[in-house]
């Protein structure tokens, strides 16, 4: 599993190219020749870039579920909805697809954030009141969520 660090801001071309700012191509440059797949997010109006490396991971436990469950078949439909396999180009541009454009509600300036091991692609007036927005407390969301865990010996969660 990958880690990748930073949010970088960038313009999209009429095509819907953006070029990949130069230090996370270098944090992605092993995954560069394997290629990477974009998505929909489930719970934003934004996109996944997953490297190819962590999509394998992500199928191989969306395929542990039962189909003939009716949940898990709607899941997996609506889940993988709109995937589409993506390279970076020679250049370091990446082509998003303009029904995934439409999705994000992309338009000349978007965000590229790091989400742990994927990248999340936001339209950047989206992406300022996603992470500014008054209906979530953060420091509340990060005790409820964080709050319990201490894992290590050090105290520090």
């Amino acid at each position: 599993m990958i880690t990748i660090v930073g949010t970088y801001e960038c313009k999209v071309d009429a095509k819907g190219r953006v070029l990949l700012p130069a230090p996370l191509k270098k944090q992605l440059a092993l995954s560069l020749q394997n290629g990477f797949v974009l998505k929909r997010s489930v719970f934003q109006p934004c996109l996944e870039l997953y490297p190819m490396a962590e999509w394998d991971l992500m199928m191989s436990k969306i395929n542990k579920l039962n189909r003939f469950v009716k949940k898990n078949n709607d899941f997996i439909r609506r889940f993988t909805a709109g995937v589409k396999m993506v390279e970076i180009d020679a250049l370091g541009r990446l082509l998003v697809p303009k029904d995934l454009v439409a999705f994000a509600n992309i338009s000349k300036d978007i965000v590229f954030s790091s989400a742990v091991n994927i990248i999340e692609l936001w339209d950047k007036d989206l992406y300022e009141k996603s992470i500014n927005g008054e209906d979530v407390d953060f420091a509340e969301l990060a005790e409820e969520v964080m709050g319990n865990i201490n894992d290590d010996d050090n105290g520090i969660s």
